[in-house]
């Protein structure tokens, strides 16, 4: 049996943005999250390169629009933090360009501060 399932965090723009991505699209990476509450894997999740044992996770999926990631991170025993959800517009291979690392980066700053509250306010219940 699964551990308990880990509540959805949002980070900054993070929903409206995976809102905003083709159906086909948003349901994978829906799917992949939910495996993620539960303490699992989506076959297409990788650990996203560059940010050394914080638990980032990447999901691709490739769409006629184009190539979309959403980036989370299970790095905390509170919470899933999904950290930005974008479509990849780099013409550069497959590196993620350093706009969207750098918010990833700045975000995760965010979930480590909202994994402390939330740590903290469970402590003082």
């Amino acid at each position: 049996m699964a551990e308990k399932e880990k509540p959805l965090e949002w980070i900054a723009s993070s929903y409206k943005d995976l809102m905003a991505l083709p159906l086909g699209v948003r349901r994978r990476f829906g799917y992949a999250l939910s495996l993620a509450q539960l303490g699992d894997q989506d076959d297409s999740a990788k650990v996203l390169k560059g940010f050394d044992g914080a638990g980032v996770v990447e999901v691709v999926e490739d769409d006629v629009g184009g190539t979309y990631r959403a980036v989370y991170t299970v790095r905390f025993a509170e919470a899933v933090f999904v950290l930005h959800c974008f479509h990849k517009k780099s013409k550069r291979g497959i590196a993620t360009p350093k706009t969207d690392t750098d918010i990833i980066r700045a975000r995760l700053k965010v979930a480590e501060a909202m994994a402390k509250e939330l740590r903290n306010a469970k402590a003082h219940h």
